[in-house]
This record gives structure tokens, sequence and C-alpha cells, in this order.
């Protein structure tokens, strides 16, 4: 999977108003992506795979910000265990450094952190580690079946 599963992804949901945009360098890390899209590293929606007790997710947080061990297991009842990158890919579809919260292989459940929230604008991965797509906050958890939750530690953003 990748950016033209993406594509069709979002187009099937009529969505094609949304376009990818593509990168002549990687965008595979936070500061990368913000290097390459010309904005804050705090716009860059990092997606983290990560392993339950008993089912995979999809968290989603501001560049800048970091998970709160404590909140994350208050939330969901253990500690935060990331996928190794080969189990990411095998499940999301996507290599790590492109992750992105929809155009799934798997369905898994989204959580998008508060530390995003005041922003107008974000900026996920798009499936590949060279792009990302830009999407209205306010319309981020429609477009990806996410969830607002409170996952990271104050003061990183």
């Amino acid at each position: 999977m990748g950016k033209h599963e993406v594509e069709a992804w979002l187009k099937n949901i009529g969505r094609d108003d949304l376009v990818i945009m593509e990168f002549p360098v990687s965008s595979a890390t936070v500061e990368l992506a913000a290097r390459a899209a010309g904005v804050a590293p705090e716009l860059i929606a990092k997606s983290i795979a990560c392993r339950l007790k008993d089912r995979d997710i999809i968290v989603v947080v501001s560049g800048t910000a970091r998970l709160s061990n404590k909140k994350f297991k208050e939330a969901f009842g253990c500690k935060v265990k990331m996928l190794a990158p080969e189990e990411a890919k095998d499940i999301t579809g996507h290599a790590v450094g492109g992750v992105c919260p929809f155009g799934l292989k798997t369905p898994l459940a989204v959580y998008l952190d508060m530390s995003m929230k005041s922003f107008e604008y974000v900026y996920p991965a798009a499936g590949e580690p060279n792009n990302a797509i830009k999407i209205k906050t306010s319309e981020f958890a429609s477009l990806c079946g996410g969830e607002w939750m409170d996952l990271t530690q104050s003061g990183d953003i």
C-alpha cells in the first residue's frame, strides 16, 4: 500500500479534493516532514501504531508532543507498546515514516491527541515516507473515524 491506495481511499469516500503532497526528499521523521512541507514541527500529525493487550490501534499526536505513559495506561489499561516497523507495515499497509491514520490495510481504531486540536491544519503522512496531506483539524476525526483524547505529556506543545 502507499500513496495510490490512500488516493483511492480518499476518492472512494468522496474526498479526492484532498491532495497528497509528494516531496523529493524523505519526510519520514517529524523534522524532515516539517522541513519538506515548510511548516512548524508541531503541525506534523505523527501516527504511532501501538499494540494493546487485545488489539492494535493508531494514536496520532502533534509532532512535538510525547505520549504520556500514565495517560495511556489510564485510557487503555496497559503500557504503551509500539509495533515493530515490520509489524506496523504488515498491519497498516504503510511503512514507518509513512503511516497515516486512514486508508489502512487493516481497520484499526484511531485516537487523535488533543495536542493537535488548536491548529487549523495538520499534516499526517499519506502512505509513504516522502509525502503528506494537509487536513483541516476540524475534519480530521471524521475523516479517519478517530476519537479525540488527551494522551500526551503536558507542556510539550
